[in-house]
């Protein structure tokens, strides 16, 4: 039976493991995040003395006590409340044995400063609080799980987010305006976090915790509705309740539903995005345009949002970003400028995403030697004119004859279409060949033109005395020995001073760019 439907006979929550896994999982830390209110605490007693399901290998059972660990997090936002919030939660640790770690940082500062050094808008305390949070649980986690002597991805991260929590969230996510990801909510696990009181309401954990004569905290700014969450939680669900007393749950399983849908669609988008994706670059990908603009919508959005992503992983993209990139594809030309100066545009085929600092530069690709490159393929941000192909490979120089010889009666044989230069000096070996950098001419670049006896030229400047069009410039491959090494050869016009054949050369390079 399929995994998937043994779970749902067995009611299992959890899948099959290796049992070199499971015993990691099983003997892994558990950091159980505690901010002193009713659902965490509630977690913490639930931890210490009942049965919870944080997907360790053994569904709901009971968590040995040496793999607990209590993180408080005091946002130094409420001053003596915060202090004191703190000491409870310290008091609450030890009096069921577990150990417990604080960490005070100045959220709002941290709020402040990044939105002075020009991140998003909407990067509010609320939001700082969040990503402070979970960066002190994964940097404890990590602490505590080379302590431990078991793998990082065995440890857990346990926060007590409920039901009325997810309900909320869904509501939060959808003012705001999302896709299926934002509205399948909070899921019951992301990596190493997990969230095993997903099922249960904040009523029932209140109940509990009077049941058991344990008092907690009561964070005053939970009721302040300024804040997106207060609203939700004060606003909109009493209505909403009014009208299904059961929403809380009906929600529940709504996100179960988009949550299981959203996973299958991210996979699709995943292959998708791979099949698509023609060069990666630090800080730039490009993918096919033409076939990017045939994708199913759905899929196409995804691979956008994975794009955007991969190059500027901490913008946060809305629906109106990925329709004006898909905009540009449908054109099949065009660019925008996205959130944290993403730049998007749709050039020679293929749709070319950039972080802001690799924006205003040009893209190459390596050429492999030997290998050849023609203008079907994409080399960079460079296309190859119709029917033009570079090649690079490795000639010997036969006995009894001399390099310098030989380069010249090439180059006179191809009329400077193709060069022989020596191997070495482009940091190419005889025995593993190597690799050559192919981009476009940049402002600046300068080179030694053969025949100047090491004068130096601008780029620009040899491009014009070739009498190259400036629209045409662009189509003129640059072949350098590396991103940011010296120019070998500018292909057609000129080879560079520095590589030419010596005397001693044994190991020449030819370098072609020509027709057919």
């Amino acid at each position: 039976m399929p995994n998937v439907l043994r779970r749902y006979a067995s009611g299992e929550s959890r899948f099959d493991r290796p049992s070199g896994q499971a015993d990691d999982e099983m003997r892994a830390p558990v950091v159980l995040m505690v901010s002193g209110g009713a659902d965490s605490t509630a977690l913490l007693v639930l931890a210490a003395t009942s049965s919870l399901d944080i997907d360790d290998g053994r569904g709901t059972a009971r968590i040995a006590r040496e793999r607990l660990h209590v993180l408080h997090v005091n946002h130094e936002l409420r001053g003596l409340d915060a202090r004191e919030d703190e000491e409870f939660v310290q008091e609450l640790a030890a009096r069921y044995g577990i150990p417990c770690t604080v960490r005070r940082v100045d959220v709002a500062a941290l709020a402040l400063a990044a939105r002075q050094e020009g991140a998003s808008a909407d990067t509010n305390v609320e939001n700082m609080g969040r990503e402070v949070r979970y960066a002190a649980a994964a940097e404890l986690a990590n602490q505590l799980s080379e302590e431990f002597g078991t793998p990082r991805s065995a440890a857990r991260i346990v926060t007590a987010h409920t039901a009325d929590d997810r309900a909320e969230t869904f509501f939060m996510n959808a003012i705001r305006g999302t896709g299926p990801a934002g509205l399948s909510s909070i899921p019951r696990r992301r990596n190493r976090i997990v969230r095993p009181l997903l099922d249960r309401t904040h009523s029932e954990l209140c109940d509990l915790l009077r049941m058991r004569g344990i008092v907690w905290r009561e964070d005053d700014t939970n009721h302040d509705t300024r804040y997106l969450r207060a609203y939700v939680r004060h606003e909109v669900m009493p209505v909403v309740k009014r009208r299904n007393p059961r929403v809380t749950s009906s929600l529940a399983a709504t996100c179960d539903i988009l949550s299981d849908e959203d996973a299958y669609l991210t996979q699709v988008a995943s292959r998708a995005y791979r099949d698509l994706l023609r060069r990666k670059g630090d800080g730039m990908v490009a993918l096919d345009a033409d076939r990017l603009g045939a994708t199913e919508v759905a899929i196409a959005r995804r691979v956008v949002r994975s794009a955007l992503l991969t190059v500027c992983p901490a913008a946060r993209l809305e629906a109106r970003h990925i329709a004006s990139v898909l905009s540009l594809v449908a054109a099949g030309r065009g660019s925008c400028t996205l959130p944290l100066g993403v730049d998007a545009r749709v050039e020679y085929g293929l749709l070319f995403v950039r972080a802001a600092k690799q924006a205003t530069t040009d893209d190459g690709a390596w050429l492999e030697v030997p290998g050849a490159a023609d203008h079907s393929q994409a080399v960079g941000a460079l296309t190859l004119p119709d029917g033009h192909t570079l090649k690079a490979r490795l000639v010997e120089v036969p006995a009894g004859s001399r390099a310098a010889d030989l380069a010249r009666a090439h180059a006179q044989e191809w009329a400077g279409l193709s060069v022989l230069l020596d191997a070495a000096a482009c940091g190419i070996d005889a025995s593993l060949g190597g690799l050559l950098w192919v981009d476009t001419a940049a402002p600046g670049d300068v080179m030694c033109p053969f025949g100047m006896h090491g004068q130096s030229k601008k780029l620009s400047d040899l491009l014009n005395e070739a009498k190259v069009p400036a629209a045409d410039r662009a189509k003129v491959p640059i072949v350098r020995t590396s991103p940011r090494g010296q120019v070998v050869w500018v292909a057609g016009i000129r080879p560079d001073e520095r590589a030419r054949c010596l005397p001693s050369s044994k190991l020449l390079l030819e370098l072609s760019f020509t027709t057919g």
